[in-house]
């Protein structure tokens, strides 16, 4: 039964070290998440163009 002892210490750490953590503002969480979305879709458009642009010039080089 000590394993049982061990886990409600634990789960009473973890709440008491959660208690502890600074969380970010609604505002500032949307702000960064915002942020995060169009980092991506810049990154996903610049490798769909660079695709895009490799795949048209490999076929030139290939048919020719």
């Amino acid at each position: 039964m000590n394993i049982i002892k061990e886990i409600k210490k634990y789960i009473t750490e973890v709440k008491n070290e959660a208690k502890k953590v600074s969380w970010p503002s609604k505002k500032i969480t949307i702000k960064d998440s915002v942020i995060v979305i169009g980092i991506s879709l810049a990154t996903a458009a610049f490798l769909g163009g660079v695709d895009y642009i490799l795949t048209i010039v490999i076929e030139k080089v290939v048919v020719n």
